[in-house]
């Protein structure tokens, strides 16, 4: 039987007053169809999702899923609703230097790589997709400068993200302690100041790094962007049904400049990419590439 986070009757676990209905298996089937369609996260049922969606019912003084489903469909600020349901549903647990062995990779072979492809313009320009809180984006800015490779180049990073309310976050670049849990591979003093608590990230970084909303599925808005040097969405796809994962997968691989990367989740790396990249060893790692003239 399906876990659920209460029942017809029952007090509102998250402190709301009154009886609360619980989420009908036809009620998960719609939002689930409603989600898919907006962002591709492809939702099971569990007690998890009933209780998060349940403060958006609160929020929005909806007194059951079958109003919020209306709600959803039809009412002027569904699309809005949409979108703070995937950001409720969503898992934005991250930190500064994650998967330290694929950045690694990253500075040794990739960036390399790319001062030698980009010598004629001396402009490299990074994405990442799906970036939570920031720090991957601020990551990627501090092992760019600290390489030594860019120097005078015009150097940015984009941060993108579906919610609104992590961008925020991510603007501030203000940090707690848990946010650099691993082991920093650079000197982090010219990049991050500390402060009570935590880390703030230092003006020489936010310089070139900027956040903005976008929907991964959104193809005129994807096209809008820039082409870039190398692109990371890594731990976003998995959450994505399989329709959706490809469609998602088709819009990065569109942004990359020729000679330029893809790097994926380690547990994305098993994920089909059919569009017109190639896989690249990186040694412990894996990447993608558009090709270019010259070989890797």
């Amino acid at each position: 039987m399906r876990p659920r986070a209460g029942r017809l009757g029952e007090a509102d676990p998250a402190g709301g007053p009154g009886p609360r209905a619980p989420m009908s298996h036809r009620e998960f089937l719609s939002l689930s169809e409603l989600l898919g369609e907006h962002c591709g996260i492809a939702l099971r049922e569990s007690a998890r999702v009933e209780k998060q969606l349940w403060t958006r019912l609160r929020a929005l003084h909806l007194p059951d899923f079958s109003a919020y489903c209306r709600y959803l469909r039809s009412a002027p600020g569904g699309r809005g609703e949409l979108e703070a349901a995937a950001s409720a549903l969503a898992t934005h647990e991250t930190c500064l230097f994650r998967e330290p062995g694929q950045l690694e990779a990253f500075c040794r072979l990739v960036l390399p790589r790319l001062e030698r492809q980009n010598r004629a313009s001396r402009a490299l320009r990074l994405w990442s997709a799906g970036c939570a809180t920031g720090e991957e984006a601020y990551t990627l800015a501090m092992l760019a400068l600290d390489s030594d490779l860019f120097g005078g180049w015009e150097l940015s990073v984009i941060g993108t993200d579906l919610s609104s309310e992590v961008l925020a976050v991510a603007r501030k670049g203000a940090y707690t302690a848990s946010s650099l849990r691993e082991s920093p591979p650079i000197p982090i003093g010219r990049y991050l100041a500390a402060r009570a608590g935590g880390w703030t990230v230092r003006d020489e970084v936010k310089a070139r790094v900027r956040f903005g909303r976008l929907n991964l599925l959104d193809g005129a808005k994807v096209e809008t962007l820039p082409r870039f040097d190398a692109v990371f969405c890594r731990n976003v796809l998995v959450y994505f049904d399989p329709p959706a994962r490809r469609r998602a997968l088709a819009h990065l691989c569109a942004r990359l400049q020729p000679g330029g990367f893809l790097l994926l989740g380690h547990a994305e790396n098993l994920i089909p990419v059919e569009e017109d990249v190639e896989p690249v060893d990186l040694g412990a790692e894996f990447a993608y590439r558009r090709p270019s003239l010259s070989a890797f």
